[in-house]
């Protein structure tokens, strides 16, 4: 916390101050923190599943998928703590592993042909999950964009009375 950060919550205790975030209490607010949650918890399992199937075979693309989930792991504990600011990080990334996805998943399926060693899942599964991928990144997308707007940051702040004029 930062010494600016530290004088205010200071300044809020001396006075008995409570701060709430309304927009944190509506039930679309709490909807979407949670659709968006999941949505990267789905993500996180099916690039596991992508990853752990296809380890023999992935050539360069282990570490990215690593790190995705990872990241999306992270970002999901972020949105968990209201973390508003993760939302366009969360989206962005979302559209990167969405081209990704689109353009590997065709690729899983036309691994038929002679010199191409066989991955710990069959290539038609490994296919089909990398195509749910893209599916799941739009929505992923489209409801951390609707999160975004929800402008869960709002603070409101209230004297222990119910009034809220704050010097």
């Amino acid at each position: 916390m930062g010494a600016a950060a530290a004088a205010l919550a200071e300044r809020r205790e001396r006075q008995g101050i409570v701060v709430e975030h309304p927009n944190r209490d509506k039930a679309s607010s709490k909807a979407s923190k949670l659709i968006v949650t999941l949505l990267l918890i789905v993500s996180v399992v099916l690039v596991a599943i992508v990853t752990i199937g296809g380890w023999d075979v992935l050539q360069s693309a282990k570490l990215l998928q690593v790190v995705y989930i990872a990241l999306y792991l992270v970002l999901a504990f972020f949105v968990m703590r209201w973390q508003r600011g993760v939302l366009p990080v969360i989206a962005a990334l979302a559209m990167i592993l969405l081209i990704f996805a689109a353009v590997a998943g065709p690729e899983w399926f036309s691994r038929d042909k002679d010199g191409f060693t066989d991955p710990t899942l069959n290539e038609d599964i490994l296919g089909l999950i990398t195509l749910i991928i893209v599916p799941v990144q739009v929505l992923l997308i489209a409801f951390a964009m609707q999160a975004f707007s929800q402008a869960w940051n709002v603070e409101v702040e209230r004297r222990p009375d119910g009034s809220s004029d704050v010097d």
